[in-house]
């Protein structure tokens, strides 16, 4: 992640609602995004006048898709409010109660947070990584931990 498991807003107890996401990463991905789909219309209209209007628009949607792509990238996020936690993954959300969540795991080499759930399966919270900087992952998993003993269970 990022400068990234940086929450919105401190994470000490009861300080709702809050949310990590890989704040570099979605940076770095948008930019990038941008130039793509700029350097793809720009060569499909700089290409030479022997090449069709079809040949200039799968330049076009060739740039839309890889940005499209890095879009995806970029949804990683994980919010906690007053109801529970919402987990933002590349393609999936998905909404728990905080009663759901049964521990928030972060192991050594994990590429980023595992929630475990009572109904015995794990998710990947992929908003809390230590990519960009394993204390910040660190202290958002700590804080969602705490969160999730506080409010898991006095719920």
């Amino acid at each position: 992640m990022t400068t990234s498991a940086e929450s919105t807003k401190p994470a000490a107890s009861g300080a709702l609602p809050v949310s990590w996401a890989p704040r570099r990463n979605r940076a770095v991905l948008l930019t990038l995004c941008t130039v793509l789909l700029v350097l793809f219309s720009t060569i499909a209209f700089a290409l030479p006048d022997n090449w069709q209007l079809n040949d200039r628009l799968a330049m076009v949607c060739s740039g839309l898709l890889f940005a499209g792509a890095g879009l995806m990238l970029a949804r990683p996020r994980v919010s906690a409010d007053e109801q529970g936690v919402t987990v933002v993954n590349f393609v999936r959300s998905r909404r728990l109660a905080w009663a759901e969540i049964v521990r928030v795991n972060l192991r050594q080499g994990d590429p980023w947070v595992t929630l475990d759930l009572a109904d015995g399966t794990a998710l990947a919270a992929v908003g809390i990584q230590p990519a960009g900087g394993r204390d910040q992952a660190v202290r958002a998993a700590r804080a969602l931990r705490d969160l999730v003993e506080e409010r898991g269970t006095s719920r």
